[in-house]
């Protein structure tokens, strides 16, 4: 390895270790982007991707395998035989891919498809960034049996209210907690209600144990303790759950079209008004869906879909893919434009305006949901998709 060699493989581990300066990172972008040899730097990335030593898989090795000759070669030259399963390939090894895309300390890929990579390549400044947004909290509104609402904040820390036989108390790490007491005497449950506005997120353990996480602009009613014969919640947008095992008394969950029975488990559903279908993905146990006539069982990875268009199906999925969210990241794979943007508006409460032909083109990404939205629209810029923020607005202009 000469001289020019090792100092883009050093630019490039650095880059990827988070301890290059800025001008180690735009020495890095200058070579890629200024190369006149593609071939010897497409094998210094092969390279430099080999040795970064990573362990937490993000995509199958088929799929990362696809996804990097996709960028790499736009599927014309493609790498050697499909990798072994000793040599998974994992997301922060796209070298190719990350470096050309990357901005700061996020680690981000969107493959564009129909372009070449030195279309990708061509030299686009980000746009200087006259307004911003940053992304969601955690807050919610507490709605109680009364209609009384409390806005669920730093001012309100402690034990809130007493609900029927459950006292109510929210941390400051956004998180409401149900504990039920022995009153002594027999009480009817009473309904409550927790919604998150848009920009906001925010966690609940139920009376019975049982840990929901809500995303933005999503909500779920719930007794202020469980009797009967079931546990039912109803809830909309989108919630992740971790129900407490009780065969004696089901869990079930109920949205505009779906009902989902569970005994312990952990599943996500997804059921926003604005998205054309409701998702129910299993990570753990085993529920029964009912939509209407039909009714299905998912097993762990899979994906219940009720779609009004296609009717109900059910797929493997990447689940952590669907609860990347949850995770604190927005992850995408193969995704039209306008569901991205759906996202990102809910996430930083900002509407979207699309000036000229919507892109129909598909995007693979992943990035953290704690940066700043220019953040995340520079790097969609470097595929194409320009973008100003204007107050509230995104502006999409192609």
């Amino acid at each position: 390895m000469n001289q020019s060699e090792e100092r883009f493989v050093y630019l490039f581990n650095s880059y990827f270790k988070k301890t290059a300066t800025q001008q180690e990172t735009n020495e890095l972008f200058k070579l890629i982007t200024s190369s006149a040899n593609d071939e010897h730097l497409t094998m210094l990335m092969k390279k430099s991707w080999d040795e970064i030593q990573f362990t937490v898989p993000l995509f199958s090795a088929n799929k990362s395998y696809e996804m990097l000759n996709h960028i790499l070669h736009n599927g014309k030259q493609q790498l050697e035989a499909i990798p072994s399963q000793t040599r998974i390939f994992y997301w922060k090894k796209y070298t190719a891919a990350a470096a050309i895309v990357l901005v700061g300390s996020f680690c981000l890929y969107f493959s564009l498809k129909q372009k070449s990579l030195k279309q990708q390549l061509i030299a686009q400044k980000p746009t200087k960034v006259l307004h911003d947004a940053l992304p969601g909290t955690n807050k919610a509104v507490l709605t109680l049996a009364d209609g009384s609402t409390v806005a669920l904040d730093s001012a309100h820390i402690g034990i809130l209210s007493k609900q029927g036989k459950s006292i109510v108390n929210n941390t400051s790490t956004g998180k409401l907690i149900y504990t039920v007491g022995d009153s002594g005497e027999e009480a009817m449950p009473q309904i409550n209600t927790l919604a998150t506005p848009r920009g906001g997120q925010y966690q609940i353990i139920l009376p019975d144990g049982s840990k929901v996480w809500l995303n933005a602009t999503s909500s779920i009613k719930y007794p202020t303790f469980f009797k009967g014969k079931d546990r039912q919640v109803e809830i909309t947008g989108e919630v992740y759950f971790e129900v407490a095992k009780n065969p004696a008394m089901p869990f079930i969950v109920k949205t505009r079209n779906t009902e989902i029975e569970v005994l312990g488990t952990h599943f996500n559903v997804m059921a926003y008004d604005d998205e054309n279908t409701t998702k129910t993905t299993l990570q753990e146990g085993a529920v029964k869906i009912r939509s209407g006539n039909w009714s299905g069982v998912l097993k762990p990875g899979q994906q219940a879909i009720q779609s009004k268009q296609n009717g109900n199906t059910i797929k493997e999925v990447d689940v952590d893919q669907e609860l990347a969210w949850k995770n604190g990241l927005f992850q995408f794979t193969d995704d039209d434009i306008q569901s991205i943007m759906r996202k990102v508006c809910r996430w930083y409460d900002l509407n979207v305006i699309y000036e000229g032909k919507i892109p129909v083109k598909q995007y693979s990404g992943r990035i953290s949901r704690s940066v700043k939205v220019s953040e995340l629209l520079n790097m969609l810029k470097y595929t194409g998709v320009n973008s100003e923020i204007k107050e509230k607005n995104i502006y999409l202009i192609n």
